[in-house]
């Protein structure tokens, strides 16, 4: 496998289209395709580059793909009152089983105890993008709304029908229509016994404001939580099928490194194995892992390799290595930065680094492959389930309608899973062996061959009265992505420009995107330019802002932070930051402790305030909110991926410094929920404020200024 066979800089559905390619393509082997399809027609086509197509006013998800428009594409009621519904988003732990079940519930007037979730099924669910972006809540939510809410109506109608009474005095609730004047009632599911919802959705939105919600709004426990606690919970490497084997990959020596030769007669003569060798893949398949394992170990493989850039040059070679072509549209420019330059009495131009971060999901890649009765079907833990069914019919020439994809709640991703690779690895020793083979990749693989957050090099130039007013703003941000990269800060003056680079990692989607570094360098600055004209960071802010909500944010962290208050103690000290991405704004305040001796900082408590507009659930939003914070705490102090000539030097747990529970500081979060507005995702935008405000907070109490991330992995000298 390559090391960056994909570009995916900021896989963001408003501003990135999605042109990514498998990570293999197999060579058709007809003896194995005879046996796999049973002398069935194999029809070969060439597919398409998947494109997120974005048109205004049509409800579209990406691909030209219209959203299903009847009621029967998302929801069924059963016989025995179960509620279905379908969709394409998956679980990965941000819990939004239960958010869109809340959705359902509140519309269609029914407990959420009878709602199942079926998501992640590529053949039962409509198409969906995938689950990425924190766009789960503002779309699918409400989507499923609008669905609920149509057979509501429809429910309604078919009762006024069949009583033959009119339809203004009925009402929906507890799974029931009822006719409050003749105390007649009748549970949805013996109402539409023998017929089918079939209406479809208007185009307008007949959906309860968020000052009438019951459901949405509430508290609503984790569905299903009990069997995640107990370990009842079934995951994608839990997956088993009869008569199923297991598989091993053989890796290459380095990233890029191609195939020179292979012995594999050791492998081939132990029982019971089945060795593949196609191209630069080469996998086996077992009827254990332990016998799986004894066979990759026993094939010797030559690899020609190519020198590679190592971690200790990144950020020059990043600087050095600009390619044509930048965000869409171009740079962003207001103003003159050169006039707003001429008008600054302070001046600063400062750099900052990002390097490059692991995902390290607690669940490694996992899939299962099975061919049968000519179709392809997978288990496995995407975040794409639709894009990664293209990859497989793309990698093995069969058309989309052959293959199927399954998704199965997901130990997490944070943006790591958008792609195929243990799918397609699992489907190629599956086709082979002619039975269901499952793969589950070692914790050494996700790190080494999963992709990893761009790292980036941002440039900084920025100009300021005396009296706090910015004149002049210039942001450049080489290779780590331009997502939130534009300032919220009303400045007359501002050239904010993306340069992609060449990479030495294969590279993409991380929780928040390029987000978390613009922030980072555009925070830091702003503290850097609060103390160059001795104004207090808040008020500095505060006065360059004119969006309200930004600014009440900042405002509720720093009320309940206690900002302003006695100075903290020696070696204390405190930081403030904000901003809004994904139609989320947020402010985080965060206060550190450095020892006098060893240098090393820890976080003693940070607070986050966060306005996503109406709160859909507080329980879930508050874990959202802290789950960001303490993954923010891992690349805001310590965690980097080391890299050297091709290979990954830290790929593993206990060389890959992660956040552990004695790190973890008392963590506040603020809801400041907005009835008035649209629910916006929750999953990414509190993870952005972590970073620039404890690099603040160990300014503010050692006077060092820190400009890379990570800022203090052994401590700092002060």
């Amino acid at each position: 496998m390559s090391g960056k066979p994909i570009d995916i800089h900021a896989i963001e559905p408003e501003r990135y289209e999605f042109f990514s390619s498998p990570a293999y393509h197999f060579e058709l082997n007809r003896r194995e395709f005879a046996k796999i399809l049973a002398g069935g027609l194999l029809i070969v086509c060439a597919m398409p580059k998947a494109a997120a197509l974005q048109e205004s006013g049509a409800r579209r998800f990406g691909r030209g793909q219209q959203l299903p428009q009847n009621i029967s594409a998302w929801l069924h009621i059963g016989e025995s009152g179960k509620v279905t519904v379908f969709t394409g988003k998956v679980e990965m732990g941000q819990n939004i089983r239960t958010s869109l079940t809340q959705a359902v519930a509140e519309e269609l007037r029914v407990a959420p105890g009878t709602i199942q979730m079926l998501m992640g099924n590529t053949d039962l669910t409509p198409f969906d993008m995938g689950t990425f972006g924190s766009r789960t809540t503002p779309t699918m939510n409400p989507e499923l709304r609008r669905a609920a809410a149509t057979a509501r109506e429809a429910l309604i109608d078919l009762a006024a029908k069949t009583w033959n009474t009119d339809r203004a005095r009925l009402l929906a609730a507890d799974g029931k229509i009822s006719d409050p004047d003749s105390k007649r009632s009748v549970e949805y599911a013996a109402l539409l016994k023998g017929k089918e919802l079939a209406q479809t959705i208007p185009a307008q939105d007949p959906l309860a404001p968020a000052s009438e919600w019951t459901v949405m709004g509430k508290p609503l426990p984790k569905v299903d939580g009990r069997d995640f606690v107990t370990g009842k919970h079934r995951y994608a490497s839990d997956v088993k099928l009869p008569e199923m084997w297991h598989g091993k990959i053989l890796r290459p020596a380095s990233f890029d490194a191609t195939l020179a030769s292979v012995d594999t007669r050791a492998a081939e003569a132990m029982p019971g194995v089945k060795v593949v060798h196609d191209g630069n893949f080469v996998g086996v398949a077992a009827p254990s892992v332990e016998a799986a394992s004894r066979a990759i170990t026993a094939i010797h493989a030559r690899w020609k390799t190519s020198p590679q850039p190592s971690r200790k040059e990144l950020f020059d070679y990043l600087k050095n290595n600009v390619e044509a072509g930048g965000e869409r549209g171009g740079p962003q420019v207001r103003g003159s930065v050169d006039q707003g330059w001429a008008q600054a009495d302070e001046k600063s131009t400062q750099t900052y680094n990002a390097a490059y971060i692991a995902h390290a999901p607690l669940e490694p890649r996992a899939a299962v492959a099975e061919w049968k009765d000519g179709k392809l079907s997978v288990w496995t833990g995407t975040q794409r389930p639709f894009g990664v069914r293209g990859e497989l019919a793309q990698a093995f020439r069969i058309p989309e309608n052959q293959v199927r994809v399954l998704v199965p709640d997901t130990g997490s991703a944070y943006g790591g899973k958008h792609t195929g690779e243990c799918a397609l690895e699992a489907a190629r020793l599956a086709r082979a062996a002619g039975r269901p083979v499952k793969l589950v990749w070692t914790r050494e693989e996700e790190f080494t061959w999963a992709y990893f957050r761009p790292a980036g090099v941002i440039e900084v130039k920025a100009g300021v009265r005396h009296d706090g007013t910015i004149t002049a703003w210039e942001f450049h941000n080489y290779n780590s992505g331009g997502a939130g990269i534009g300032t919220p800060y009303d400045i007359a003056n501002q050239h904010i420009e993306f340069h992609p680079t060449k990479y030495p990692l294969r590279q993409g989607s991380y929780r928040g995107l390029a987000a978390t570094a613009n922030h980072f360098a555009r925070e830091s600055h702003m503290d850097e330019l609060a103390h160059l004209v001795k104004m207090d960071p808040l008020q500095f802010r505060l006065k360059n802002l004119k969006d309200e909500r930004l600014k009440a944010v900042f405002q509720a962290a720093a009320d309940k932070f206690g900002w302003g208050g006695a100075k903290p103690i020696a070696r204390h000290g405190i930081g403030i930051a904000g901003g809004f991405e994904k139609g989320g704004y947020m402010a985080t305040c965060a206060e550190v402790a450095v020892d006098h001796g060893s240098g090393e900082v820890h976080i003693a408590r940070l607070v986050t305030a966060f306005d996503c507009g109406a709160v859909v659930n507080p329980n879930g939003l508050r874990n959202q909110i802290e789950g960001a914070n303490i993954m923010g705490i891992g690349g805001a102090l310590f965690e980097a991926i080391d890299f050297a000539d091709g290979r990954i030097l830290n790929g593993k747990f206990s060389k890959y410094r992660v956040p552990r529970f004695s790190d973890l500081p008392a963590i506040e979060a603020v809801l400041v929920d907005r009835k008035d507005l649209p629910s916006a995702g929750a999953g990414e935008t509190p993870i952005m404020g972590v970073a620039p405000a404890v690099g603040n907070a160990i300014f503010n109490a050692t006077g060092v200024r820190l400009r890379s991330l990570p800022m203090a992995p052994n401590g700092i000298k002060v």
